[in-house]
């Protein structure tokens, strides 16, 4: 949706200046107004005006800088999905998934309501999310981990951390799930399922009422679950070689969004995926065109309503959904 005609160009880079050092910097209202000299009450004033002028829908809309044409292509594809495409610029991974993180928290912070559940996965994704986010009011939010723990301390890859991180900010209370992401046999993963805290926290798992998960990848230098040693190289290429695209809560999926039948799957302490389907507002971040397929198969599959991707990955997506539906009209 294009900036309105309206805002004059002077007002708007003004509107763009504050709301990018907000959205994407990460920057306070306090430090954005001692940095323009004026009061935290102007900068929450011009905030607000950005929103409802269009200059800020969730992302920083610089002059020419958002591909709108691929958001509007892909709304035509899934109309039932919130789509938010980001310019990558030039950035590298890092950078561009800080960038979607600082949108997706946007996302995210107009979504939630007071006495939600929050489902919350983890990857690099997540956490810019969570690290970007800025609560604007505080929420009786609980936070609830989808799936077990890796068991690192590195927040970035794990639930309990982030969940803990998260929970502060909104000013709520959160749940982890006391148990290993992957454990060693089905019956191992059956016992720990009839554990009452971990059953307990997985009932409420399964009625959050938002959801914010990665979309991981199949590709070995983004997969979590090779880079966490719990997948080599070599069974992950076989794993691809099945039809898998990408991954979601540890289950892996192909590019019709079927998750596909592996032992690993049998192993997994967590929120099934299928049951993605069932929260109402479910969001998913990615970046890259070899991310491009996964985010396909989590469309179709119906894991995510809500995404919020690079333009790069956009275009993947894009010409996937229209070679295929060529295909089958053909």
């Amino acid at each position: 949706m294009p900036v309105p005609a309206e805002v004059p160009p002077e007002r708007h880079e003004l509107l763009a200046k504050i709301a990018s050092l907000y959205y994407e910097v990460g920057l306070t209202q306090s430090e954005i107004a001692k940095r323009f000299g004026i009061s935290r009450s102007g900068v929450s004033r011009l905030l607000a005006e950005a929103r409802e002028t269009g200059v800020v829908n969730i992302s920083v809309r610089w002059p020419n800088s958002v591909p709108d044409d691929l958001s509007t292509q892909l709304a035509r594809h899934y109309p039932d999905t919130e789509v938010r495409v980001v310019g990558r610029g030039g950035r590298g991974y890092s950078q561009i998934i800080e960038a979607l993180g600082a949108v997706a928290a946007g996302v995210l912070e107009e979504k939630l309501q007071d006495h939600n559940i929050l489902g919350i996965s983890w990857n690099t994704g997540v956490y810019q999310v969570v690290g970007a986010f800025r609560a604007a009011r505080k929420l009786d939010v609980t936070v609830v981990q989808l799936t077990g723990s890796t068991g690192l301390s590195n927040p970035m890859i794990d639930g309990p951390d982030l969940a803990r991180w998260l929970a502060s900010v909104l000013g709520g209370q959160y749940l982890f799930i006391p148990a290993p992401l992957i454990v060693d046999t089905k019956a191992t993963r059956n016992a720990l399922l009839s554990d009452r805290t971990i059953a307990e926290r997985l009932f409420v798992a399964q009625h959050a009422d938002v959801a914010l998960v990665g979309i991981g990848s199949v590709f070995p230098p983004l997969c979590t679950l090779h880079q966490l040693g719990y997948l080599s190289e070599t069974r992950l290429a076989e794993i691809a070689k099945m039809g898998a695209v990408g991954e979601m809560l540890s289950y892996f999926y192909n590019l019709e969004g079927d998750i596909l039948p592996l032992p690993l799957h049998e192993r997994i302490i967590g929120l099934p995926l299928e049951h993605l389907r069932d929260v109402a507002v479910s969001i998913g971040v990615s970046a890259g065109r070899e991310q491009g397929a996964a985010v396909v198969g989590a469309l179709r599959g119906g894991y995510v309503n809500s995404v919020v991707i690079d333009d790069e990955a956009a275009e993947v997506v894009l010409a996937l959904t229209e070679r295929e539906g060529k295909e089958g009209k053909g």
